[in-house]
C-alpha cells in the first residue's frame, strides 16, 4: 500500500481551506474532482480521512496523511532551493513551464497570544524577506500548543512543554515573567489606599474584579491560590486578545498578570502599580518537526534570536 502524493496534497488543501469548494479554487479543480480525489484516497487506505463538516476536519487517520503532505511540501521546497530554482523556474501544477504562479510553501505554526502580540511576528517578517513562505498561525495557550504539533496541525510551536513531542526537536527560548498589576485608581477603589506595595497579594484582591484572557487562562487563578486566597470568589472579565487584555488592565477594568515588557513603561510612569506576590515565570520552548529542513531551521533560528532579545 502506498499514499498517492497528489491525493494527499488534495486532502491537505481541504483541511487547510476548510471546505471542498475553497480547496477546489486553490487547486484550480472542480469541487467534484476534489471530492472524488479524497474519496479515492479513502478507498485506497480503507479509512475515513475527513469529517465533512464546516469547516472540514481531519480524522486521526486523515491527520497523518495531512502531516505527510505538509512534510513533503516542505522537503520539496528545500530541494528546489538547493537546485537554485526560483519562481520563474518552477512549473505550475498544470505543466505550464516558465509561469510565475509559484506558490510559496505554507508553514503552519502555533503560538501563545502574548508572544504573538509582542516578539513573535518580527522574527517571521525577517524570514519572509528572504524565503518564499507564507505563515498560517494558530493561537492557543502555551500549555496547549504542543497538542497542535502532535496532531500534525502545525510544523512548529511555541510551547511551555520542555519534553519533545514524538518526532520533534525542542530548544529553549527564554522565560516570560508575569506580575500582578493594576491602576492606582483601581487599587484605591478596592483597598481604600492610593498605592499598594505589599510583598504578597493583599486579601482585598480576592473580591476585586480580575481580567482573564479566556476560560483556560489560569495565571490569575494560580496567583490567588498561591497567596492562600479563594480564586473562585473574584468576579471576572474575559478579554480574549493579548493587547486588549493588557489595555483592559491599564484602563482599570480589573487587575491582571501582565508580562514585564507589556507593563514596564506604565509602571515607570506610575500608571500601573505592582500588587505584590511572587512573579510567575513561564518558560517557553520552540518545538518543530524533526526534519532536515533549511527553511524550518531558518524559522527556528529567527525565533530564537528574537526571543533572546525580548525574553532574555
Amino acid at each position: 500500500m502506498h499514499i498517492p502524493l497528489d491525493l494527499a496534497r488534495t486532502l491537505a488543501a481541504v483541511i487547510d481551506e476548510g471546505t471542498f469548494d475553497a480547496a477546489a479554487r486553490r487547486l484550480r479543480l472542480t469541487p467534484s474532482a476534489v471530492s472524488q480525489r479524497v474519496k479515492t484516497l479513502e478507498q485506497q487506505l480503507g479509512r475515513v480521512l475527513v469529517v465533512r463538516s464546516k469547516p472540514a476536519r481531519a480524522t486521526g487517520a486523515g491527520a497523518a496523511v495531512v502531516r505527510l503532505a505538509r512534510q513533503l511540501a516542505l522537503l520539496e521546497h528545500d530541494a528546489l532551493a538547493e537546485f537554485g530554482l526560483d519562481a520563474d523556474d518552477v512549473a505550475t501544477a498544470d505543466g505550464e513551464a516558465g509561469a510565475t504562479a509559484f506558490r510559496p510553501v505554507p508553514i503552519p505554526l502555533a503560538v501563545n497570544a502574548d508572544s504573538l502580540a509582542t516578539w513573535f511576528l518580527p522574527a517571521l517578517a525577517r524570514v519572509a524577506e528572504t524565503h518564499p513562505v507564507v505563515f498560517d498561525l494558530h493561537r492557543d495557550d502555551q500549555d496547549f500548543t504542543a497538542g497542535l504539533l502532535e496532531s500534525g496541525t502545525v510544523m512548529g510551536a511555541v510551547t511551555s512543554q520542555a519534553t519533545p513531542v514524538a518526532g520533534c526537536l525542542v530548544r529553549p527560548l527564554g522565560v516570560m515573567r508575569y506580575e500582578a498589576v493594576a491602576t492606582p485608581g483601581f487599587v484605591g477603589r478596592w483597598s481604600d489606599r492610593a498605592r499598594h506595595e505589599a510583598s504578597a497579594l493583599p486579601d482585598w484582591i480576592a473580591r476585586a474584579p480580575l481580567v482573564d484572557f479566556d476560560r483556560r487562562d489560569h495565571l490569575q487563578h494560580d496567583a490567588l491560590r498561591a497567596a492562600g486566597l479563594d480564586p473562585e470568589r473574584a468576579p471576572r472579565h474575559y478579554v480574549p486578545a493579548s493587547n486588549d487584555f493588557a489595555n483592559a488592565v491599564k484602563l482599570g477594568l480589573g487587575w491582571g498578570m501582565l508580562p514585564e515588557f507589556q507593563s514596564a513603561a506604565e509602571l515607570d510612569r506610575g500608571e500601573l502599580v505592582r500588587l505584590g506576590g511572587a512573579p510567575v515565570d513561564v518558560p517557553l520552548h520552540w518545538q518543530q518537526w524533526n526534519l532536515s529542513s533549511p527553511l524550518l531551521d531558518a524559522v527556528a533560528d529567527a525565533l530564537a534570536v528574537e526571543a533572546r532579545r525580548a525574553l532574555g
